[in-house]
């Protein structure tokens, strides 16, 4: 029985390949490669990765090892990087399912050299797909260090019987077109990239999203959309070029009044001046909508916009309804809570926290709806 359901997320599959085709002819004639890592930005990899494979991707990025076996299933013939490199598993893990690491260290080429380069057994046993280098050029996060790097151009050693496949750096400051870092970091690593001894022809990547709008320079032979795949702005304080993606809508559960006085949700942290009509919502924090928004956020019904009053909880959120016509917020009436409206990155803002997070927080209990009408677990 397909019985109501109080919350829906819509996740739009064609929007999302749309963007992938845009993207990769602004960068031609680089490739584009895909991020898929955190369940493809918590809207559903499963969906969401061979729909970009069916818009032409084919290299396609996560952060875990558990994350490549999971895509792998879903595609057999893919290139996959694991960005986060070795993460302490046995390289030989990688290799039985053709993943490509990014060796982030120098004890991490020596743990793969070892298996694959200099013992050989493997190759000879079955094809080992080539790994990415990872050189920090600024970021200080994961990659390859600088003094690693000096190494690395110093001693050509390193580089008897490993060819990578990649070469990939990461912009710290890429959503900013105006920062110098950028400049800094692509110049950083040309310069390391010329001072391997590997050919000049292997392949290299700094931009993700917001690095692909800084220009051809930072597109080299590879980029790695991510967020902006995901209808997420690629730039701050710039037009959103990107179509949306998302849209998560919820029914009123429950229309009530209070008077001058009254106070609403945990804590009582708003009290109304006078008398209110309110809404209640199924989503709290449980589902991603963030316990941040509380007296802060909005919705929107039928077009206007509701402020949350009082704070999220963990299923329930409360709106002052009280300037809309009563026939407009009734049980059962829909409210966008993210949509044509409202933006991630928008809800993010108000949130204190950015587009990102949200998607990545979205829950589990939603109904998710796809673009081509399917359901998980159901049909549409």
């Amino acid at each position: 029985m397909d019985r109501p359901h109080p919350v829906e997320l819509t996740v739009d599959l064609q929007a999302i390949a749309d963007n992938y085709r845009m993207l990769a002819a602004k960068v031609k004639p680089a490739e584009c490669g895909a991020a898929v890592k955190a369940d493809a930005y918590g809207l559903g990899v499963a969906k969401v990765a061979p729909a970009l494979a069916r818009a032409g991707c084919r290299t396609f990025f996560v952060a875990t090892l558990d994350e490549g076996i999971a895509l792998r299933q879903l595609l057999p013939a893919a290139a996959i990087y694991v960005l986060n490199g070795l993460q302490l598993a046995d390289p030989r893990e990688f290799a039985e399912k053709r993943l490509q690491p990014a060796l982030c260290s120098l004890p991490e080429i020596e743990r793969w050299s070892e298996r694959f380069v200099n013992d050989g057994k493997s190759d000879k046993d079955s094809p080992v797909a080539a790994p990415a280098l990872h050189f920090d050029t600024g970021i200080s996060r994961l990659g390859i260090p600088r003094d690693e790097s000096r190494r690395l151009i110093a001693e050509p050693a390193w580089f008897d019987g490993l060819k990578p496949a990649l070469l990939m750096s990461h912009l710290a400051c890429s959503d900013d077109i105006a920062s110098p870092m950028n400049a800094r970091q692509l110049q950083r690593f040309n310069e390391i990239c010329a001072g391997l001894a590997l050919p000049a022809k292997t392949p290299r990547s700094i931009a993700a999203s917001g690095g692909i709008f800084l220009g051809p320079p930072y597109h080299l032979g590879m980029v790695r959309a991510g967020a902006a795949l995901y209808g997420l702005a690629p730039l701050m304080n710039d037009a959103n070029p990107m179509r949306q993606v998302v849209r998560l809508q919820a029914k009123i559960l429950q229309v009530r009044r209070v008077d001058d006085g009254d106070s609403v949700g945990y804590g009582a942290t708003h009290r109304f001046a006078g008398p209110a009509r309110l809404a209640t919502v199924g989503v709290g924090y449980a589902d991603g909508f963030m316990r941040a928004l509380s007296n802060r956020g909005v919705a929107h019904i039928g077009g206007a916009e509701v402020p949350i009053v009082g704070r999220v909880s963990m299923d329930l959120t409360v709106l002052d309804v009280t300037g809309l016509p009563e026939k407009a917020a009734q049980v059962g009436a829909a409210v966008d809570l993210l949509g044509p409206l409202q933006s991630p990155d928008a809800l993010g803002e108000r949130a204190g926290t950015i587009g990102y997070e949200v998607l990545t927080n979205l829950g589990r209990r939603y109904r998710r709806i796809y673009l081509d009408g399917e359901v998980a677990g159901g049909r549409a």
